[in-house]
């Protein structure tokens, strides 16, 4: 007798009070504490990929200040790769291996280099365009940023209060960057407009707002170490204009045409 035909005949055999009692204990309604246990491991593992998943891949990000305008604006939400630079394993100083290094023309999110200047968690993390990379040498003259040599052509500037220059204390430390350091402690005199040339050391890299009037960057504080960049932003994936009052602006002020626009 084939397996096929002794399993029918087993079944037949089988009363039908016997396959009732059978199909009452598989369809049984599980018990609360079973259920509670069963939801709760879904739930941790739940918890345990959104961790691994934000920890090393991809995190979300908040832009809080008009820096990088129009590329960026305030209220806009990005998801960020954090593995493509390699990401840090929290707690320690060790980093995952990078696909590649950040480059010229890069978006980058960075953690702000002066820790002791950070007065809430809105300023720790910033977000800029690489403009320099080790061994460059660059400089600004009259806004315009000339990279070895050359002047770039960045579209993606904008200039929202051109008419000032100013000068600030703050720009001393590029005396010690300098090509000429000979001239660094008597006839540097730098502006927010013209400054340089200064040569990008191993290991960091000269990071620029491209609201170029009106964004707090390398200019000021100086060069961002690659320890402390977390990633290149990905998309767009939500933006609110905070500022406008319109009727029910949960749903008017959402920038609906900048939901999914990828960052360039």
């Amino acid at each position: 007798m084939s397996d096929s035909s002794a399993s029918s005949a087993t079944y037949h055999q089988i009363s039908p009070e016997q396959r009732k009692a059978i199909l009452r204990r598989v369809n049984r309604p599980r018990s609360g504490w079973r259920a509670l246990w069963d939801w709760l491991k879904l739930f941790q593992i739940a918890v345990f990929l959104f961790l691994i998943i934000k920890t090393f891949i991809v995190e979300a990000f908040k832009i809080p200040t008009g820096s990088m305008e129009n590329t960026l604006l305030v209220g806009d939400f990005l998801l960020v790769n954090k593995a493509v630079y390699g990401a840090q394993v929290p707690f320690t100083d060790i980093r995952l291996p990078a696909f590649r290094s950040p480059g010229r023309g890069d978006v980058i999110v960075f953690e702000f280099p002066d820790r002791s200047m950070i007065q809430s968690e809105d300023e720790k993390n910033y977000v800029k365009r690489v403009v320099g990379v080790p061994g460059d040498t660059l400089e600004m003259r009259d806004g315009r940023v000339w990279l070895n040599g050359t002047a770039l052509a960045e579209e993606y500037v904008i200039h929202s209060s051109p008419g000032g220059d100013a000068v600030a204390e703050d720009f001393g430390w590029q005396r010690n960057f300098l090509v000429r350091r000979a001239e660094a402690h008597s006839g540097y005199h730098p502006s927010r407009n013209t400054w340089g040339p200064l040569i990008v050391p191993e290991g960091n890299y000269f990071v620029l707002g491209d609201n170029r009037d009106n964004s707090y960057d390398s200019r000021y504080w100086g060069f961002v170490p690659d320890s402390v960049v977390k990633g290149q932003p990905l998309v767009v994936y939500y933006s609110f204009e905070r500022d406008r009052l319109r009727r029910a602006p949960w749903l008017t002020n959402i920038r609906w045409s900048r939901l999914g626009e990828r960052i360039r």
